[in-house]
């Protein structure tokens, strides 16, 4: 009877605890997985330019142009999907705001002025000479991204810009630079 008892007991204790193990397993194995991954994921920022156009000049409204290059530093390819989602902020450093983007390889400002003033942005990955376009963005490679802040305060020559940009795995640069 001691046996049968035993053997009953193992089987409950079996079955109710190696589900768990199981999921502690996945669960642990999936998070080592994306810490990995964003160890792997570096970038830095290379050059800033960024131009002042008062009201009345081109475009049409007033605002910053802005433009930001950065080199992929990490030992991760970088894909359009993760580029396509990642969070851009732009704008003076006490009023800055957060980019919608803008088609891949097009004019960075609108043609027509937008409903609520958003800030476009676009990017296009700069291959080196002869290699091929693949639509990620390799290591040694340099991502070009441009936005625009609409802006219709008072803005001085030499204000400070503020941009970020984030991947989705959470890896983020930014830097303050002064527009023209």
């Amino acid at each position: 009877m001691l046996l049968i008892t035993g053997v009953v007991a193992a089987a409950i204790l079996i079955v109710a605890v190696l589900p768990v193990i199981w999921g502690m397993v996945g669960t642990f194995s999936s998070s080592t997985a994306a810490t990995d991954r964003s160890m792997r994921t570096d970038f830095k920022i290379v050059t800033t330019y960024a131009k002042y156009y008062p009201p009345g000049a081109l475009p049409p409204w007033p605002g910053v142009a802005t433009t930001v290059w950065m080199k992929n530093v990490g030992t991760n390819p970088i894909g359009y999907v993760e580029i396509n989602s990642a969070d851009v902020y732009v704008g003076k450093t006490d009023s800055f705001g957060r980019a919608t983007l803008n088609i891949p390889n097009s004019s960075v400002v609108s043609k027509s002025l937008p409903s609520s003033l958003t800030i476009p942005w676009n990017f296009s990955i700069r291959d080196p000479p002869g290699s091929p376009n693949n639509g990620v963005w390799e290591p040694g490679e340099t991502l070009e991204i441009n936005a625009f802040y609409y802006y219709s305060g008072t803005w001085v020559t030499g204000q400070s810009v503020y941009f970020q940009f984030t991947l989705p795995n959470s890896v983020s640069r930014s830097i303050v630079y002064t527009a023209i």
